[in-house]
């Protein structure tokens, strides 16, 4: 609460008291007169009969009785008005417990504190919906650590299966034994890969990690990725096209978007059908530019594109271990675009996959 609030409270309070002190005084007031109208002789007769020598002294005191009766009116007033108060508090202090409950019900305090509801209720919203975001993020790191030990007990099963052949079988001949070690070459490669996505998770803050700008030449940058991909496209006998003017220009971190387009480059080759095409498009339009990867795959629900760019999230949890990621690969390209000030989106029909990314020229 800061200082003009607690001001204004302290201020609300005085009002309070004085309104209600000045109030109990008029109707105090107008009491004592009707009794001393219409009842006083009654009253006098009757004092006077229980006890004289206290009806001498009322009559002589009578100043004094009526600034004794004023007082205890006052008094009565300033204690039943701090009794509320202290017992506003103490509903407060009890519905503190209530703050840690995770149930829907609402908070609710006496009038006297009922500024205090709405606060308590944040909190208490606030430390429910912190409960469900940690219980959410370590079942993800959970659902993690399982497709890990999957990803990498399958590729290590192998290394050992034909490691131990090649060992055991002596005599075999030499185009098999070629064959083997590049398999066991390949899962192993495939067990560094999944390792170093492991790290990435344990390590990787994008948003604590600086941007180091300079002039890069987008097209160019497309083109390596292309080229670096090659084999991954002969294997799954597809072809990629790169549709861009000869040089795009953009001041942006080389690495990190390099890193994001081949996240997108992968993703669009393991989830493309064979025999078909990827395209990637540049261009320069109102001061953007416009980059979207295009590729003809199995339809994604829509409930799977609202989630495709959390981490840890794998649209085809069911999917082959040799293609299979962490999940993070779109949630680190998400970030790397958005740390460029820039934004990414996902749409497709019932052919098309297509990632489009816009970039502040």
């Amino acid at each position: 609460m800061n200082i003009n609030r607690l001001t204004k409270k302290k201020l609300k309070l005085f009002m309070t008291l004085f309104g209600n002190l000045l109030i109990a005084l008029i109707i105090s007031i107008v009491v004592y007169f009707i009794l001393a109208l219409f009842f006083e002789n009654t009253l006098s007769e009757l004092v006077a009969r229980l006890n004289y020598d206290l009806y001498s002294w009322i009559v002589y005191n009578r100043d004094i009785v009526v600034y004794v009766y004023i007082l205890i009116v006052l008094a009565v007033v300033i204690y039943r008005f701090i009794s509320k108060y202290v017992e506003g508090m103490d509903e407060v202090y009890k519905s503190l417990d209530l703050v840690l409950k995770e149930d829907s019900e609402t908070i609710k305090l006496p009038s006297e504190v009922n500024e205090f509801s709405e606060k308590l209720n944040d909190i208490k919203y606030d430390y429910i919906l912190s409960k469900k975001n940690a219980k959410e993020a370590e079942d993800k790191k959970n659902d993690l650590i399982m497709y890990m030990a999957h990803d990498l007990k399958t590729p290590l099963t192998s290394i050992i299966g034909y490691l131990t052949l090649l060992t055991d079988e002596k005599e075999m001949p030499r185009n098999l034994q070629e064959k083997y070690i590049k398999i066991a070459l390949d899962k192993a490669l495939r067990v560094e890969e999944l390792t170093n996505e492991f790290f990435d998770i344990t390590r990787y803050n994008l948003s604590s990690m600086p941007i180091n700008k300079q002039d890069i030449n987008l097209t160019y940058l497309l083109e390596q990725l292309v080229d670096e991909c090659f084999p991954m496209l002969e294997e799954k006998h597809l072809k990629c096209n790169l549709n861009a003017k000869e040089k795009v220009m953009y001041l942006g971190d080389g690495d990190k978007l390099a890193r994001a387009f081949g996240n997108l480059l992968k993703n669009a080759i393991n989830y493309s059908f064979e025999n078909t095409t990827i395209e990637i498009n540049l261009k320069e339009e109102n001061n953007n530019i416009l980059i979207s990867f295009k590729n003809k795959g199995e339809k994604i629900p829509n409930y799977k594109l609202d989630k495709i760019f959390e981490k840890f999230y794998r649209g085809d949890s069911s999917r082959a271990s040799s293609t299979g990621g962490a999940g993070l690969g779109l949630a680190i390209t998400k970030e790397i675009i958005e740390l460029h000030g820039g934004s990414i989106g996902v749409k497709n029909d019932n052919e098309y996959i297509e990632f489009n990314i816009t970039l502040k020229a």
